[in-house]
C-alpha cells in the first residue's frame, strides 16, 4: 500500500482568483491523487495532474474556457 500525505493549502479559483482551502492528498513520490475543498463556496474541478477548484457560481463553461486558457486543451484519460 502506498503512503499517502495530506496538505492544507490555498488555491485561487481558476476563473477569478478568489482563495479557497483545500486539504490536498499527494502520494509518496509527491504526486497529486485527491483533494478536498474546505472552504463554502468552493467546487473541485477535474485535472488529472494538479489541484484546481473554482467558484460554485461560476458556469462549467467558463471553468472549462479557463482551464484551457492557463493549461490548454487535456487529453481525455480514455485516448
Amino acid at each position: 500500500m502506498s503512503e499517502t500525505h495530506t496538505k492544507g493549502e490555498t488555491h485561487g479559483c481558476i476563473v477569478c482568483g478568489k482563495l479557497y482551502s483545500l486539504y490536498v492528498v499527494y502520494d509518496s513520490a509527491g504526486r497529486f491523487v485527491d483533494l478536498k475543498v474546505m472552504s463554502a463556496g468552493g467546487r473541485r474541478v477535474p485535472h488529472p495532474a494538479r489541484p484546481l477548484v473554482a467558484c460554485e457560481t461560476h458556469s462549467d463553461e467558463e471553468v472549462e474556457a479557463a482551464v484551457k486558457r492557463v493549461y490548454g486543451t487535456q487529453a481525455d484519460e480514455e485516448d
